[in-house]
Parts: structure tokens; C-alpha cells; sequence
């Protein structure tokens, strides 16, 4: 899927259907001179309705229509016979899609089960026919309800990519090349800093037929918090990864520094991402020789005392392995609960 595919974000209007009207008619046949009342019930309106569907990786069907309106209820027939309701509108979405009622900002529902309904906006009540206001001292009514209106507002709906791992780190530190020799995703790859304006997804195979899924985020830059760079449109897609990744180039002048900004940058957007297990990944290391790696792993030993660091070189393919077991180790607990 190409970048220009992958919509996260939009804001669209619903409605769901009126009612239809109950209806008034008096039974007339041959032989039977008052029959009496007879009409039916109105049809209830169309839900509008928002469907789980794992297919799904984007919200890209709702760039260009934004406008649902489900079917009116039909009016209520003679013979106490009920309106056809009126038809469902149902919005299928992708797994993690967030709905919020756009004029409030509050949570309506997260849909993340496979299969999940919920109804938005339900449709309108169908009103009772005449037949329902009979009674000994009005036997022939000639009226009947109204069809109850329809809702409507305006919702958000709004993707968080659901994914094992999420790889987090400054612009250029290589996830996407990581993220291409360790699955069969085909991200955009240069070098020069924001080559990755998307989350870009892909299985990992590991030993024994498992897998789990990895994400490649944009790249974070200091401010980040505050909406600088690409700000909050990809800091959400990282709230429900399982694990973090983070991905620091082994020619970074400051690998503390660069470790501690991207921490405080996740703490400030939500402090919960803190909790999270996390491992760290030095890149990039076929740019050292033998002198400067055993510097290097001195260094980081000293740095990361309470969290799991690893070697690796995508371009060489080097400590890609003991990466994927150690990915494994902290998210199989999770997986064989499913």
C-alpha cells in the first residue's frame, strides 16, 4: 500500500433514519360494515452502525464520502401490517479505529476485536398505528403516531495501528531499513531525514512458525510532544504497541542523550508508554571497526544498566537474530493467550 493510501485520520457526518408513520386505515369489507381500526406500525429507521473488519489497514473508503444517511422506516399498512424498516448503513473499519463524537472530543468506542458492532446512531421508532389507541369508549380512532426522527453528528474516526512492536526513534536511525530485511514490507528507503511520512507495517517470521507484527513509525524529533515534526499524527500509533523498539544509530555523537529525548518526548505525550517493555538496538554497526564496537558496547554497557541492548547491522544482516529471539521472549506470553 502506498503511502498516499494510508489515511489514519478523518471526520465524517452520519445520520441515521426516521421512523415511518403509523398508519390510520379503518377495516372495510364486504359483510363487515365497522371493522374497525387496523393500521399498522411504522418501520423503524436504519442504524447507522461501525463493523470490525481485519482486512482492513486504512480508513482510506472514508478520504472521499464523508456523508452517511441510512434508510427512512416505511409509513405503516392497512391490516395491522408493520413498515419494512429502513435500511442499515454499516461502516467497517479497521482494527484500533478510535470514534469520537467530534463536537465533544469524547470516546464513543475502540474497536479492536475482530467481528466487534456498535451501534452509532440508532434509527428512529416507527409509530404505533391506530389500531393500538382503540378501546370501549373510542373504538375507531383516527389517528396514529408519527414516526420517531433520525440522529445525527458528526463523528472522528481515528486509526492506532495495532502491531507487537513499534520501532521508535529519531529520523534516519534506519528503522525502515530494519523493518524491510526483517519482513516482506517494502517501505520507502533514503537517506535524508522524514523518509517515512506513514506507519508502514510487517510480519516478522521467527523459529517455529510464529510471527508477530512490527511497525516502522515516523521518526521522532525533539517537541515532538507539542506537535513539532510530525507531532501527534504518528506518537498515537505507538500507544498500543506491545513492546518498544528503540533504534539508536551506532554514529550518533550522544546515544544517552538521544535515548533520554525520545523517553521524555513518550512520557510527555503519555506517561503510560513508559510502562511499556522496551529493548535497545544500535544500528548500524558495520560503519564501526573492532576497535570502535568494543568501545562502543563499553559505553552502552554503562548507559543502558535496565534495559536489554543488542548489535545489530540491517544492511549486513548482522544480530538480526538474537534480536527477533529476543522481540519473541517478551511478546509470547500475549501471543499464546490468544
Amino acid at each position: 500500500m502506498t503511502e498516499g493510501n494510508f489515511v489514519d485520520y478523518v471526520k465524517i457526518h452520519v445520520a441515521s433514519g426516521k421512523g415511518g408513520q403509523g398508519s390510520t386505515h379503518l377495516r372495510r369489507e364486504k359483510f363487515v360494515a365497522k371493522g374497525g381500526p387496523d393500521g399498522g406500525d411504522g418501520g423503524r429507521g436504519g442504524h447507522v452502525l461501525v463493523r470490525a473488519n481485519k482486512n482492513l489497514w486504512t480508513l482510506l473508503n472514508y478520504k472521499f464520502k464523508r456523508h452517511f444517511k441510512a434508510g427512512h422506516g416505511e409509513h405503516g399498512g392497512k391490516s395491522n401490517s408493520t413498515g419494512a424498516q429502513g435500511e442499515d448503513i454499516i461502516l467497517e473499519v479497521p482494527l484500533g479505529t478510535v470514534i469520537r463524537d467530534t463536537e465533544t472530543n469524547t470516546v464513543l468506542y475502540e474497536i479492536t476485536e475482530e467481528g466487534q458492532e456498535e451501534i452509532l446512531l440508532p434509527g428512529g421508532l416507527g409509530g404505533k398505528g391506530n389500531s393500538h389507541f382503540k378501546s370501549p369508549t373510542n373504538q375507531t380512532p383516527r389517528y396514529a403516531q408519527p414516526g420517531r426522527p433520525g440522529e445525527e453528528k458528526d463523528i472522528t474516526l481515528e486509526l492506532k495501528v495495532l502491531a507487537d512492536v513499534g520501532l521508535v526513534g529519531f529520523p534516519n536511525a534506519g528503522k525502515s531499513t530494519l523493518l524491510s530485511v526483517l519482513t516482506a514490507a517494502k517501505p520507502k528507503i533514503a537517506d535524508y531525514p522524514f523518509t517515512t511520512l506513514k506507519p508502514n507495517l510487517g510480519i516478522v517470521k521467527h523459529r517455529g512458525f510464529h510471527s508477530f507484527v512490527m511497525a516502522d513509525i515516523p521518526g521522532i524529533i525533539e517537541g515532538a510532544a507539542e506537535g513539532k515534526g510530525l507531532g501527534h499524527y504518528f506518537l498515537r500509533h505507538i500507544e498500543r504497541n506491545a513492546t518498544l523498539l528503540f533504534l539508536l544509530p551506532a554514529d550518533s555523537p550522544d546515544l544517552r542523550k538521544e535515548y533520554e529525548v525520545l523517553l521524555s518526548e513518550l512520557e510527555r505525550y503519555n506517561p503510560e508508554m513508559l510502562d511499556k517493555s522496551r529493548l535497545v538496538a544500535i544500528s548500524k554497526t558495520d560503519l564501526l571497526d573492532e576497535e570502535l564496537e568494543s568501545m562502543l558496547k563499553e559505553e552502552v554497557r554503562e548507559t543502558f544498566k535496565d534495559v536489554p541492548v543488542h548489535f545489530i547491522s540491517s544492511v549486513a544482516q548482522q544480530g538480526l537474530q538474537p534480536l527477533k529471539d529476543a522481540l519473541w521472549e517478551i511478546i509470547s506470553p500475549d501471543k499464546n493467550a490468544e
